[in-house]
């Protein structure tokens, strides 16, 4: 199911690696980059994009070597939108199958590792994630939400929490401080409805995209280290 391995970042150690990953044996179909720590795994971590975006963008390509060096197998893959097209914004009414394919890639994950497997996205990546946990209690262990979508700019009366009362997964919330998309005050409200544990890292000075002016450490560790607080320990 793995491809051909496109690069090396930690000197001589081979297990180290970024290589193109797909799974054609489900529909939809698995595809992406899977990264590998220097030893074997026992947990997983995926990783998912925006609305606008795909898993090449640099946020989850930070996201995924930081984790990585910390010793977390980590797949950032492509929702089946994006694999159907290169462009544009989701499909009306593909939400469905957007999480059957995020099901599909915790499955090629838990063949990959012994461990446990979290499932994270991007805004649209990390609403579907969250919609497919309160659907299917269990399937995940823990969930990596960053810049959940609360409601569309400008219209905080839209929210999008209906699934909120039967998530029972725990979550981490990554935010930036400007998202337009829900004020800290806004989420951390309207979380309260989540039944599951919950913890946020607040990113100061940040909007959708989590690019801040000024941090004191870069985000992908910000959020690691946030993540393995949450998790109690890595391994």
């Amino acid at each position: 199911m793995t491809g051909k391995k496109i690069e090396n970042r930690t000197g001589g150690d081979a297990r180290a690696s970024i290589e193109h990953f797909a799974d054609r044996s489900r529909d939809p179909n698995v595809v992406g980059f899977l990264h590998h720590p220097a030893s074997a795994p026992k947990d997983a971590l995926i990783l998912t994009h925006g609305a606008g975006s795909n898993c090449r963008t640099p946020l989850l390509v930070e996201l995924a070597e930081a984790f990585a060096d910390a010793g977390m197998l980590v797949l950032r893959c492509d929702l089946p939108y994006r694999q159907d097209s290169p462009q544009g914004p989701p499909r009306p009414g593909g939400a469905e199958r957007d999480r059957e394919g995020l099901r599909n890639a915790v499955a090629a994950a838990r063949g990959l590792v012994p461990g446990r497997v979290f499932l994270g996205g991007h805004s649209y990546g990390g609403r579907q994630s969250s919609m497919l946990a309160a659907s299917a209690p269990g399937l995940v262990d823990r969930l990596l939400l960053l810049s959940y979508p609360l409601h569309p700019p400008r219209k905080p009366e839209q929210l999008r929490v209906q699934h909120f009362p039967v998530l029972r997964t725990p979550i981490l919330f990554v935010h930036g401080t400007r998202d337009p998309f829900g004020s800290e005050d806004e989420l951390v409200q309207a979380t309260k409805g989540i039944p599951a544990r919950k913890d946020f890292l607040f990113v100061a000075g940040a909007g959708h995209e989590l690019k801040a002016a000024k941090a004191e450490l870069p985000l992908g560790l910000q959020v690691r280290d946030k993540f393995a607080e949450f998790l109690g320990e890595f391994n």
